[in-house]
């Protein structure tokens, strides 16, 4: 019988499912798309049982394949988007919409709630700022707006944890996902009760801890009606996408360093204690013992994506990235600032707009191309210059995502910073990730160092180029100031 694992990832535009054997080896996967609502300025929403019917979908596809078969799947790991707030009554009911991480609706909250209670003390506790794009204000924005609702609430869930739940029955929240819940101590991995009642909530409100390998429970016979895997298989709890795909893409020990570039850009430094910056983000890992100083911004990959949806419908990426090589590094001085959705860390700033800066008549869509791959990547390089100021240092990042198999960007990736980068051969490293922590809670890896060892290979490496690196220097410094100086004209 052979031992496959089964990951899922719920992502912003679509979920992953992916069957991989202890290898690493992709069996079968399938993507399934679905919406991102936007009722209001600030607002942008999602369905949970839209996730679920495409994560049924999925699942289904990957067990039509022959190579498959749901007797020989060990175990099922999930991974999801950050800072939900699924409100859930006592039949596991969805009663409304989750706001996702680029919801910044709770932005009055946040500035209240901090007055009131004190940021200090709050980041004391939780390792994190007080901000709207968590999860905690928007369950007191639950409380506040949609009184009904957070009445009839039993568990508010995370994005993975649903998932979970609609797999096996089983309420659960993993200790990487509980960085989005104030209230979660993110030293001792565990809810302080105090804070919660200051804050206007109560732990009881969201579920009891796992460890992200830890096995929640099994698949139920309805789960098996609906997706067709087996009754009995065991799901861990899994965790936060950004932490699988850091351990997809091989980074587990202290120092190492992930590098994202899927529809959301940033990067993840592994620690061994938690180490907190209030311009970042602090989250655990989804490996025991291990913490995630990490740098979450709006404009990755998906930066790219939008401007072929509306520049270049009836080119390739590679058509795109083509006319971008032809452009010098810098884009001859435009500099593109990747704030498509407000910007997450290390400015924080809801308001934040994307800008083109530099145009003159002598410039050409490869220029406004190559600054946008730029862009992103002085983006990552404001993360890590924001991370150094803890005392960690960087040598080389590991990279995941889409954006990864874009040879010219990794490469202006690793100028813009002086990194080195590798790549690992899988580009699912999300699934992968997840599909990891089942096979460590289900007994098919012995440890981590087994099953990255088993899993994982670097498939290219690009130097960085440090002349290139001196021009991006130059420029990255404008970057940083047209950011302070459009900043009051952005929130007019």
């Amino acid at each position: 019988m052979a031992k496959l694992l089964l990951g899922i990832d719920i992502g912003t535009s679509a979920c992953k499912v992916a069957v991989f054997d202890e290898n690493g080896a992709v069996l079968a996967q399938s993507n399934q798309p679905y919406k991102v609502y936007y009722p209001k300025p600030g607002w942008a929403e999602q369905d949970a049982d839209e996730w679920w019917k495409a994560i049924v979908d999925g699942i289904r596809d990957c067990l039509s394949q022959d190579n498959v078969s749901p007797e020989d799947i060990a175990g099922i790991g999930v991974d999801g988007q950050s800072w939900s707030a699924i409100p859930v009554d006592r039949e596991g009911h969805v009663l409304d919409r989750t706001p996702i991480w680029m919801d910044t609706r709770a932005r009055d909250i946040c500035e209240e709630v901090k007055a009131k209670v004190g940021e200090d003390e709050i980041f004391k506790v939780a390792g994190n700022d007080f901000l709207p794009s968590y999860s905690t204000p928007k369950l007191l924005w639950f409380k506040q707006e949609k009184p009904e609702v957070y009445k009839n609430t039993y568990k508010f869930l995370q994005s993975n944890s649903y998932i979970v739940y609609k797999l096996t029955g089983k309420l659960s929240q993993d200790l990487s996902q509980g960085y989005g819940l104030h209230f979660f101590n993110m030293e001792t991995l565990s809810y302080d009760g105090a804070l919660a009642e200051k804050l206007g909530l109560s732990v009881e409100q969201v579920p009891e801890l796992y460890y992200c390998d830890q096995v929640v429970g099994e698949v139920t016979a309805e789960a098996q009606s609906l997706t067709g895997l087996k009754a009995g298989t065991p799901v861990v709890a899994g965790g936060l996408d950004a932490a699988s795909g850091t351990l997809g893409a091989g980074v587990y020990k202290t120092g190492d360093t992930q590098e994202q570039g899927g529809q959301a850009g940033g990067m993840s430094i592994c620690t061994d204690r938690a180490l907190s910056h209030k311009k970042l983000i602090l989250s655990a890992h989804v490996v025991r013992g291990k913490w995630l100083l990490q740098g979450g911004s709006v404009g990755g990959g998906g930066t790219l994506k939008w401007f072929k949806q509306e520049f270049g419908q009836n080119e390739s990426f590679d058509d795109l990235t083509a006319l971008a090589e032809k452009v010098p590094a810098g884009s001859e001085g435009v500099i593109f600032l990747p704030y498509m959705s407000g910007e997450r860390s290390p400015i924080w700033d809801p308001d934040a707009k994307g800008v083109y800066y530099g145009l003159s008549f002598d410039k050409t869509k490869g220029h406004f191309i190559r600054a946008t791959l730029e862009g992103v990547a002085y983006s990552l390089e404001h993360n890590l210059r924001t991370a150094y100021e803890t005392g960690v240092t960087v040598d080389r990042m590991n990279a995941m995502g889409g954006a990864a198999n874009s040879a010219l960007w990794t490469q202006i990736k690793a100028d813009v910073t002086g990194k080195t980068i590798q790549v690992p051969a899988s580009d699912t490293a999300s699934t992968l990730g997840a599909a990891i922590l089942a096979g460590i809670g289900c007994g098919v890896f012995k440890d981590y160092d087994e099953a990255v060892r088993n899993t994982i290979e670097i498939k290219k490496v690009y130097e960085p180029d440090m002349k290139k690196h001196e021009i991006y220097k130059k420029y990255m410094e404008i970057y940083l100031e047209l950011y302070e100086d459009l900043k009051g004209t952005f929130k007019k």
